[in-house]
């Protein structure tokens, strides 16, 4: 039992690396603000999230987001960037690992990344409008923006750019699980 919680911290630690080192890698997608940038960070807490359960993903996702603070920090002097970023990947990982550790199947494990890029991009949509978009007003100093620009702004960036992301991460992790697929049904008949 010792052993098992050892070798899931160490494995949650890892990925939790792996997931910063991507987070780095972003890069803007051309159509779009360029303050929102894609990257392959959810990979890893996907996998977390998939083999140990929904805590160990959630606590990549936060560790990854801490690591960014700590490192790069934000240009508010604040962690909304990295907030929005914890709270976006928490939303996209719960409903793939709640179907997924329900029934080992890659149409369920499809369903829960579908689900996953639903949940955030709607999700997120809201609570950018009431929470992250005037708080990056606020800590910068700046006018707080119009109901109507906020909307523009959601519907014509954020929206697309969430559901770009999920799609994007939804065929990586589905082509990274399809090679992995031994290995990953082996670590979990392990933690059972």
């Amino acid at each position: 039992m010792q052993k098992g919680k050892i070798k899931q911290m160490v494995a949650v630690s890892m990925l939790s690396t792996i997931a910063y080192l991507l987070m780095m890698l972003d890069f803007p997608f051309p159509g779009l603000p360029p303050f929102l940038k894609i990257d392959f960070s959810e990979v890893p807490a996907l996998l977390a999230a998939i083999i140990f359960g929904p805590i160990a993903g959630i606590m990549v996702e936060g560790i990854k987001n801490t690591l960014h603070y700590g490192i790069v920090g934000s240009f508010t002097g604040v962690p909304v960037g990295q907030l929005a970023n914890f709270i976006a990947g928490v939303l996209f990982i719960l409903p793939v690992s709640y179907l997924f550790r329900k029934k080992h199947t890659v149409k369920r494990l499809s369903g829960g990344l579908i689900l996953g890029t639903a949940l955030m991009t709607l999700t997120m949509g809201f609570l950018n409008y009431i929470i992250i978009l005037p708080a990056y007003t606020w800590f910068l100093g700046a006018e707080p923006m119009s109901s109507q620009m906020m909307m523009d702004l959601i519907i014509k960036g954020i929206t697309p750019f969430n559901l770009i992301k999920g799609t994007i991460i939804t065929l990586l992790f589905l082509a990274l699980y399809n090679r992995m697929k031994p290995w990953v049904m082996k670590q979990i008949a392990q933690q059972a």
